[in-house]
């Protein structure tokens, strides 16, 4: 077999299942204890964005990378644990926060997202630019379709001003990460290849 071929990428494989497979349970439950805390402190990267109780954070672009190299199964547990830990009142949500809050919505979709981008990964939407555009793309959606009824239902104020508050302004941030996610990702995997 040629190094080319031993290194190639097999179906079905994310960039996680590329770490060594010497004590694969270990592994694993270090992968999703390191994804958590990935997102926890990336959630700590909050910009107020003025007149929204949803600051802009790095947590969403680290979910979806948990998400993307992990694969479906680690990213939920991965995601999941955050939440629990968050909810048990360490305070690692956005802005040094925990418990249940305005912003936890966004959260659940988190976890929600994490499934579908690592689903998407497995079949290959994180090896090329355009794929992982469409992979971010789709992980955003998922995160926005819970995160922001869920603000308009907490915080007693109407879809629309919920989509004003929860959605418009974090549409600039969010192409910025799906950019950095475009180059990150495909890049890894070519590296993995030579």
């Amino acid at each position: 077999m040629s190094t080319a071929a031993a290194t190639s990428a097999r179906p079905g494989e994310v960039l996680a299942d590329r770490l060594p497979l010497s004590g694969v349970r270990a592994r694993d439950i270090a992968l999703v204890v390191g994804g958590a805390a990935l997102t926890g402190l990336a959630a700590q990267i909050a910009v107020p964005v003025p007149g929204s109780p949803v600051p802009v954070t790095g947590q969403t672009f680290a979910a979806l990378l948990v998400g993307t190299t992990l694969g479906a199964g680690r990213g939920v547990a991965s995601l999941a644990l955050y939440a629990l830990v968050g909810l048990l009142g360490v305070p690692w949500f956005a802005n040094g926060t925990s418990g249940v809050g305005v912003s936890f919505g966004y959260i659940l979709g988190m976890i929600l997202a994490v499934a579908a981008v690592g689903a998407l990964a497995r079949r290959g939407g994180d090896r090329s630019t355009l794929r992982m555009a469409g992979t971010m793309l789709v992980g955003e959606v998922i995160i926005y379709a819970v995160g922001v009824p869920y603000l308009a239902a907490t915080a007693d104020i109407s879809l629309s001003s919920a989509v004003a508050l929860g959605l418009t302004p974090f549409l600039i941030g969010d192409a910025i990460k799906v950019v950095l996610a475009m180059g990150l990702l495909p890049t890894a995997w070519k590296l993995l290849k030579k």
